[in-house]
């Protein structure tokens, strides 16, 4: 399994415009929506359809709003992220974390913890996204899937440099790579779930299965 020394990704492929501590960035709460109603709808249909119902998700990267099924009941869902007002606001939530991925990759859970988990509009701020997908494979069980989505929005100076050197189908192909590099990780499926509508948010999703 690869280590975080001998991925194949260049050194400058996760620097970022800005390099000050995620934490300053993110200490004062953004309550609002990073893509549009046709986007979010797309997210939310996405959970519907690969998380399952009655079980265990982690939301990570979470904010003050999940986009999962209103009409769909899960066991529990944790949520992690970097503002603790954000988190406390989300009415789906069961619990929280305020954690920095790009500080601390290792994941605050146990082995085979969860029965799926999502990832939103975020991946594209990590910058040890191998670490965390192999965390993420490792709290997930056998089967479970992690849903990613992204579109074309983002905070730029905080999006890594491989981020704005592609364009969507790179996209695609890195955070399947990244899935790739971390180990774990099969049937990966490459999904370009963008509303119909000129005006609209694109919409793309990385689904992976826990081997």
């Amino acid at each position: 399994m690869p280590t975080p020394n001998d991925t194949p990704f260049p050194s400058n492929a996760f620097r970022r415009q800005d390099e000050t501590p995620d934490a300053d960035f993110y200490h004062f709460p953004r309550f609002v929506t990073h893509i549009d109603e046709g986007a979010i709808a797309a997210v939310t249909q996405l959970y519907r359809e690969y998380l399952p119902a009655n079980g265990a998700v982690l939301d990570l990267m979470s904010s003050w709003i999940s986009h999962l099924p209103e009409e769909v009941a899960y066991q529990r869902v944790v949520g992690l992220g970097m503002n603790e007002q954000e988190l406390r606001a989300n009415p789906r939530l069961s619990s929280y974390v305020v954690q920095d991925l790009n500080q601390t990759p290792l994941l605050p859970f146990a082995d085979n913890e969860f029965d799926g988990a999502g990832i939103c509009v975020s991946i594209d701020y990590l910058t040890q996204p191998v670490e965390v997908l192999r965390e993420l494979a490792r709290v997930l069980r056998p089967e479970a899937p992690l849903v990613i989505t992204f579109s074309n929005r983002c905070f730029p100076s905080k999006a890594i440099a491989a981020w704005h050197a592609l364009d969507d189908r790179g996209h695609l192909a890195l955070v399947q790579r990244y899935l790739e590099t971390a180990g774990g990780w099969h049937h990966i499926e490459l999904l370009d779930r963008s509303p119909n509508g000129y005006q609209s948010d694109p919409l793309f999703a990385v689904v992976g299965r826990v081997v």
